[in-house]
């Protein structure tokens, strides 16, 4: 409901052309990284994974674990999250695969293939 009062009030020009124009900023910057690359690879999160239930008192520090994981959503690129090898405590740690607009499958047949590699 936000974003439609935000846009039917007279803040269009101040906050959703400047969003859009930020997101294609994004997307040029991937766009160009995919001239060189067929994908990219990428901490899931700031830190490895934290042990069920550790975090639930604090919503920032879960809100701040899925920060690597939003410029996909705003590129508008695949991506994917599997898990790569473990911490000391055993605890997994997760890499993300991004992908070319509308390449899903070079993404998921590297996906595959760094599972299976996997330490």
């Amino acid at each position: 409901m936000l974003g439609t009062y935000v846009l039917s009030a007279g803040y269009y020009d101040a906050y959703y052309r400047k969003a859009q124009r930020v997101r294609r900023l994004i997307q040029k910057d991937f766009f160009d990284a995919f001239r060189t690359a067929d994908c990219l690879l990428m901490p899931t999160a700031p830190t490895t994974a934290f042990r069920f239930g550790e975090k639930t008192e604090d919503p920032l520090q879960m809100y701040l674990s899925d920060v690597y994981t939003v410029s996909a959503n705003l590129a508008g690129i695949p991506a994917i999250s599997i898990p790569f090898g473990s911490d000391k405590q055993d605890l997994p740690i997760g890499v993300q695969l991004l992908g070319k607009q509308f390449d899903e499958v070079t993404m998921l047949r590297v996906a595959d293939y760094l599972e299976g590699q996997a330490p």
